[in-house]
């Protein structure tokens, strides 16, 4: 079901800069997103980057301790909310990263919201094009499993 929902060119950008991985000087590392959450504009007609909600590369390890639960903490108890998360792991081989994106729908949120975020996210996922893994959230607890499986690598979350 689609809604007519639109997506901002600047959540394009964002998930490009995330995607790509250019040569970049340390300065520029710092500042690329580790983190970012969209949000519906307040006429409900665009996918918009959240004001404030994000997490940049230079804040691991300075402001921020711990980015994947920073990121969970920054998503709100009582609304639906769209989200990219850059993922680093290791497994046996090599370090590996992958882009991820999330559809987050607490139990808590109004049954609208949860429609509209429901039916508005195959337009962001058409402009999301190489984000590996999805999967829609419902509590913080979920993403705490998420994170257990992603060490063990024994579960995979394709896109919804």
């Amino acid at each position: 079901m689609a809604s007519g929902v639109q997506v901002a060119d600047e959540v394009c950008r964002i998930f490009y800069d995330m995607k790509v991985r250019k040569c970049s000087t340390p300065e520029e590392i710092k500042k690329r997103k580790k983190a970012v959450i969209f949000c519906l504009s307040p006429d409900k007609k665009c996918i918009i980057v959240e004001e404030g909600k994000e997490i940049l590369v230079g804040d691991v390890g300075v402001t921020v301790t711990d980015p994947f639960k920073h990121f969970v903490q920054m998503l709100p108890e009582k609304d639906c909310r769209y989200a990219l998360y850059d993922a680093s792991f290791e497994t046996k081989e090599s370090k590996k990263e992958e882009l991820m994106f999330f559809l987050w729908a607490p139990e808590q949120a109004p049954l609208k919201s949860k429609m509209i975020y429901a039916s508005s996210k195959d337009a962001i996922k058409k402009k999301f094009q190489g984000s590996q893994w999805a999967k829609r959230y419902h509590l913080p607890g979920s993403f705490a499993l998420l994170k257990l499986a992603r060490m063990k690598r024994t579960e995979r979350c394709f896109l919804l």
